[in-house]
């Protein structure tokens, strides 16, 4: 892009001088104005995934395929190199720039493309393009920590769907000893004074006599309503045994939970560490910041000496327990991408953005700020993000936040309670077709005892001749 338009103006002045001291300046500027075009834009990045990673003797990332799409946009040859103290930029101590914004002031490098937070310091040192990416300061810890206590604790042992189960199979299991209740006719009563023991009623309070261990009388006396008790009774023990199991386990957990869910329940809380990459531009916003919430977390890490050398050592001192780790929300959402054990806070504070630096003056800024417009207006950005941050965590189970029990893990138990209802029910209506064949034969044979008599009665009556 710069080569064309600018040697084309050229090549216009040229064709418009007619003198020969004219036309050899002309040829003479061109030239030296395409030498310098050809000249290989040297670009200096950080190796952080999924920025800049290795590729064999090469790299690749979001800032490698950024890089290549700028080259198309604009036309220029470039080579990368990863910075050599390993460091973004700050100002150490002596007063001078390290990292990568130092060797693009000390002209060592001609462009600075990575995740470079833009911050007024750097800019009065080095000139910054348009944002390519926006983001903000967030936190990240294991989903352990993260988990909210509920006041229900008593509630803790089962999970939602298994409580949902449970009252399921209390009202199907109440009904159904209701039903046999009514069709077996050994639970019928034996004179219409009497009333039917099963009532819907009493059927509730009987099975959840059960669920106490303590019974409620009077008890099923045919066998279909016996069986159903039994498979009941059994099922109601399994489950109180889970239970309680469970639930003597939280009690006694040696690992002491907390709920965090905010920066403010961050600095209120002493069990979890936390700190942030030592001289980045997260540690200066906390450093600077005028906020009570946020000078205290600042001070916690000064005082425990909680920094982390890299954004790979904060993921993984987080990843072992007992520290959360304070970033760029975008970063953050990698690591969480990837490692399934891992949540990103909710609240986001010191929103900020990512641009490429240049030196002081560049002709460079311009032309680049116009080409990520283009390439975010395009869709390309997006497109790039969605490559990269692509999470390895769908599809599968993230460890759960507290250890409660859930339905699937006692699905033979249901599955033993279904099976004992039907053949309960299947029991009644054969108790009760039993019943009803049983009541046809004694009427038959009282007929023909009828009328044997009948018979007898007659032949006895008549007088003989």
């Amino acid at each position: 892009m710069f080569k064309e338009k600018y040697s084309s103006i050229i090549s216009q002045v040229c064709v418009n001088m007619r003198s020969s001291l004219s036309l050899v300046f002309c040829v003479a500027a061109l030239t030296a104005w395409l030498a310098a075009d050809a000249k290989e834009l040297s670009i200096t990045t950080i190796k952080e995934d999924p920025y800049a990673m290795s590729k064999g003797s090469g790299l690749e990332g979001y800032c490698i395929d950024l890089i290549s799409e700028l080259s198309k946009k604009l036309g220029f040859r470039y080579k990368t190199h990863l910075v050599k103290d390993n460091r973004y930029g700050a100002i150490d101590p002596s007063g001078n720039w390290n990292g990568m914004i130092g060797e693009v002031i000390r002209g060592d490098a001609d462009l600075a493309v990575a995740p470079l937070t833009l911050t007024a310091t750097r800019e009065q040192f080095v000139d910054m393009t348009t944002p390519f990416m926006q983001t903000g300061i967030g936190f990240i810890l294991r989903s352990d920590a993260a988990s909210e206590e509920s006041s229900f604790s008593l509630l803790s042992p089962f999970s939602t769907d298994m409580w949902f189960g449970v009252l399921i199979a209390f009202l199907l299991t109440g009904v159904c000893i209701f039903l046999v209740g009514r069709i077996s006719p050994c639970e019928w009563s034996e004179t219409d004074s009497e009333q039917h023991s099963f009532t819907l009623l009493h059927s509730f309070w009987y099975i959840t006599g059960a669920l106490t261990l303590q019974g409620a009388g009077p008890h099923p006396k045919a066998l279909s309503g016996r069986l159903v008790s039994a498979i009941w009774w059994l099922f109601a023990v399994l489950l109180l045994a889970c239970y309680f199991g469970n639930l003597n386990s939280m009690l006694h957990s040696k690992q002491k939970h907390v709920s965090i869910k905010s920066f403010e329940d961050l600095a209120n809380q002493d069990v979890i560490e936390y700190g942030t990459v030592e001289g980045g531009s997260t540690m200066g916003f906390f450093k600077s910041s005028n906020n009570p919430v946020h000078r205290r977390i600042y001070q916690n890490m000064e005082r425990k000496k909680s920094f982390a050398a890299s954004m790979e050592e904060g993921v993984r001192r987080t990843q072992e327990g007992n520290f959360a780790f304070i970033g760029e929300a975008v970063s953050l959402d990698l690591a969480v991408a990837r490692y399934c054990t891992l949540t990103r806070s909710q609240e986001v504070i010191a929103m900020r953005a990512y641009s490429i630096a240049a030196p002081l003056g560049s002709p460079l800024v311009k032309n680049l700020t116009l080409a990520i417009l283009k390439l975010s207006e395009s869709g390309e950005l997006t497109y790039l993000r969605d490559k990269w941050w692509a999470s390895s965590c769908v599809g599968a189970v993230r460890t759960p936040a507290s250890e409660a029990l859930h339905s699937n893990n006692l699905q033979g138990l249901f599955l033993l309670l279904g099976l004992g209802l039907g053949v309960g029910l299947l029991l009644a209506l054969l108790e009760l077709l039993s019943k009803a064949r049983n009541q046809a034969k004694d009427g038959k044979v009282r007929r023909y005892m009828y009328l044997f008599y009948f018979s007898v009665s007659v032949s006895a009556a008549t007088p003989k001749v």
